[in-house]
């Protein structure tokens, strides 16, 4: 009998992968950060020959830490960064470019132009997607576009195109030499060029982009044998793949129609189950596929995605010098009482939900001789929460009832001043599981079900436990205070970045 399951989590700022026995607790683990490239202001690059060799090196890692063997390991699930586009070369496997990361703005003179022609909700219908630099079709085009022969190449089939998952995938399972090129469809439903309801790239949205559907992966289910691993494992079947939200709401076995879940990473993203009913949000938020298991009938998801909150405190210890490392600017935060009335909008990529401003910039207001750095750290962690806040307000009108507790997941919820303040400005509880990596554990899930490492879904909800729980204590009328300052900073972001003369 196999005693594991390995997901490897390929995020946007390191790989790891992580080994878990049936209850779904993590054994061993390995991780290395990757570059992050910007190359000019708005873009945001990844090389992802080192993302892939980092997949290898942390696979091997966490297999010798747990002492594991082929034998020992049932399934290997992927999860990953959702819509960063990777193009390559079918017969070399070399991308003909670095990858275009989901923070990246570079294609927003394209997004004008295809809203030019029927506005920004043009394929809002039939993607639940606006248009925006965020998903992945534009990505591609740039690439096609900027990229010497790529357009030509591509369409004469010797190209293909994957979030990180088929990147992954591709490479896992004999890259040229038989390396399976496919994608599930929670990332398929993040590229824009994905019908919600039949699940399979749409002929119309391919030639409003102008991308060739040979390039695409195919588009299969969460939960199903895609191939065997060709080393590190070898032989060890992957069958699992969830975007990294998608992963973690799985993982926080949020799997029916209400359940939710909230994960701080290097955005925030909260994702609330709708079932197996299509619900397109009049608030701003967008709608996707949460997973699908086999061939089961899709479940899908309202999602409120804030692009920079965890990318925020490496923006005050990176660029700004003020922390050394990310776990300082706790102690940092609790050297003042308050942020004395300096406020921080961190629209570094314009704002995603529920505003889909990409015309505002981030921006310090209230500074005063006063205001120190630590008044900025401070200022920095409540943006993550007064985000969180927008976009679970935004999401209310839209759901059967309110969220009456939020679970959380993600690396900043070890960060206790943060959740307590999380949970006084949304005025409900705020829970974190025992097992806080929910996003590896998702794909681990994903890939065990579909092996029959583990049986059924009830058997993962048996495994959920509470790490810890914080209970709001601020009165209403100081949240009502606090928000009105935040909103009233946020519109000050509005119409920063002109249009191009």
């Amino acid at each position: 009998m196999t005693d594991y399951v390995v997901a490897i989590d390929q995020g946007t700022t390191s790989t790891r992968a992580i080994v878990f026995d049936r209850t779904g607790s993590p054994v061993a683990s390995g991780q290395r950060e990757h570059r992050q490239l910007f190359p000019r202001a708005g873009w945001v690059e990844h090389d992802p020959a080192e993302i892939l060799e980092n997949a290898r090196a942390v696979l091997a890692e966490a297999r010798d830490a747990a002492g594991a063997t082929v034998d020992d390991v049932a399934a290997i699930g992927i999860t990953n960064q959702r819509e960063t586009a990777v193009v390559w070369d079918r017969a070399t496997g070399e991308p003909i470019a670095n990858a275009i990361v989901w923070q990246d703005t570079r294609t927003q003179d394209l997004v004008d132009r295809l809203a030019a022609d029927g506005g920004g909700d043009r394929f809002r219908e039939r993607t639940g997607l606006p248009l925006a630099t965020y998903f992945s079709a534009t990505k591609i085009v740039w690439l096609l576009e900027h990229v010497d022969g790529a357009r030509d190449r591509a369409e004469r089939g010797e190209l293909a195109f994957g979030t990180t998952d088929s990147w992954l995938l591709w490479n896992l399972t004999g890259g040229p030499k038989g390396g399976v090129h496919a994608t599930d469809v929670t990332n398929a439903s993040r590229t824009q060029l994905m019908d919600l309801a039949t699940l399979d790239w749409h002929d119309d949205l391919l030639a409003a982009f102008g991308i060739p559907r040979s390039l695409l992966p195919e588009i299969r289910s969460s939960s199903e044998v895609y191939g065997d691993a060709v080393d590190v494992l070898p032989g060890v079947p992957i069958a699992g793949i969830l975007g990294d939200q998608q992963a973690a709401t799985f993982g926080q076995t949020a799997f029916d129609a209400g359940e939710s879940k909230n994960t701080y990473g290097t955005g925030n993203f909260l994702l609330a189950n709708t079932g197996t009913d299509i619900v397109h949000s009049t608030n701003g938020l967008l709608t996707t596929v949460a997973y699908r298991l086999g061939d089961e009938a899709p479940r899908y998801a309202l999602e409120g995605s804030i692009a920079v909150t965890g990318s925020l405190i490496q923006w005050l210890r990176d660029n700004l010098g003020i922390i050394e490392t990310a776990a300082e600017v706790e102690e940092l935060a609790l050297s003042v009482p308050d942020t004395g009335g300096v406020a921080l909008v961190p629209a570094f990529s314009g704002l995603f939900a529920p505003y889909w401003r990409p015309d505002a910039r981030g921006a310090i207001l209230g500074l005063t001789r006063f205001a120190t750095k630590a008044h900025l750290a401070r200022a920095a962690l409540e943006s993550v929460a007064l985000q969180t806040v927008d976009v679970l307000e935004a999401a209310t009108p839209d759901l059967p009832a309110p969220i009456a507790e939020l679970r959380v997941d993600g690396g900043m919820v070890a960060n206790d001043t943060l959740m307590q303040f999380q949970a006084d400005v949304l005025g409900i509880p705020v829970v974190r599981p025992a097992v806080a990596e929910t996003t590896a554990l998702g794909a681990a899930y994903a890939a065990g079900l579909a092996v029959g490492f583990w049986a059924h879904l009830d058997e993962l909800r048996a495994n959920w436990r509470e790490g810890r729980r914080w209970e709001p204590r601020m009165d209403d009328a100081e949240r009502a205070e606090r928000l009105r300052v935040w909103r009233k900073a946020v519109t000050r972001t509005f119409d920063w970045v002109d249009a191009a003369p």
